[in-house]
């Protein structure tokens, strides 16, 4: 019996891999100059502990050869960005190429959620498919902007940059949770940080990475099972209801990645100054 357990166990582990590993980076294009209060990204967070934010955006790089990058950054002529207070910057595609890899040859690009900070770099990789949640879409090229307008974090030229995108037909909608797009790559949602925001699963071999956007802020949030502050979230209960979702989902816990913690830049290994191999 235990050899049949064993062959089995054998036997899965090779399917797995047969599915291809794929190769998984982070890559940050800013930061905020000085540390910020943990508050200002966990509800009833401590005032008195600060963390470093960064933004950032990821590279998958399939079996098959594709690149394929979880958000795009943004770019700095963005009065959003300005009015944040970005520094360190580089351009996304800059940042990319530090890998070796011109906008180009960006095959496919899966939108977290439509805040400018992750979609206002999407003209930089003009071959790209765009992938992004159907609610999301309608809802913010649509009744974000009727009175009261609330668009949150939404810029007016990401919204025209979507509707260009769907017209031109490289504009993939997504509808719901549990969605695998890309073989080995499945979308999830729940958080609502944004209308319907979503997360990515990456399975590469034996190993489940989670790329979690903004719908894991800081590792703060993780740890303590926090929502972000009101303004984080639509939904402070479905925010706290993945963030444990994505425990059982990761293989190892290091594999869930927060959408603007620096320590995540501290805990895999460098490839350069902007740049960590996740897997």
């Amino acid at each position: 019996m235990k050899y049949l357990l064993l062959f089995t166990g054998i036997l899965f582990s090779v399917l797995l891999n047969a599915q291809g590993s794929f190769e998984i980076y982070a890559l940050k294009y800013a930061v905020l100059k000085a540390p910020t209060p943990v508050s200002n990204w966990v509800n009833n967070g401590p005032e008195k502990d600060s963390v470093s934010i960064s933004f950032h955006f990821w590279l998958i790089k399939s079996p098959e050869g594709k690149n394929i990058l979880v958000d795009a950054g943004c770019r700095m002529d963005l009065s959003n960005a300005i009015d944040f207070g970005l520094t360190d910057y580089e351009r996304p595609d800059s940042v990319l190429l530090r890998l070796g890899i011109p906008a180009d040859a960006v095959s496919d690009i899966i939108i977290s959620h439509p805040h400018w900070d992750h979609i206002d770099g999407l003209p930089l990789f003009p071959g790209a498919t765009v992938w992004m949640q159907k609610e999301d879409y309608t809802y913010y090229t649509g009744e974000a902007w009727q009175k009261p307008v609330k668009p949150g974090g939404i810029a007016p030229r990401n919204v025209e940059f979507l509707l260009q995108l769907n017209m031109a037909g490289k504009l993939k909608l997504v509808d719901g949770d549990n969605k695998e797009i890309i073989k080995g790559i499945t979308v999830f949602t729940g958080s609502r940080h944004t209308y319907n925001s979503q997360y990515v699963v990456v399975q590469s071999g034996v190993n489940k990475v989670v790329i979690a956007s903004d719908n894991i802020w800081i590792y703060y949030n993780l740890h303590k099972m926090l929502p972000p502050p009101s303004y984080g979230t639509m939904n402070a209960a479905g925010y706290i209801k993945n963030m444990q979702r994505m425990k059982t989902q990761a293989s190892k816990p290091q594999y869930i990645l927060p959408g603007h913690d620096d320590a995540m830049f501290k805990k895999f290994p460098a490839i350069n100054e902007r740049v960590i191999r996740i897997l």
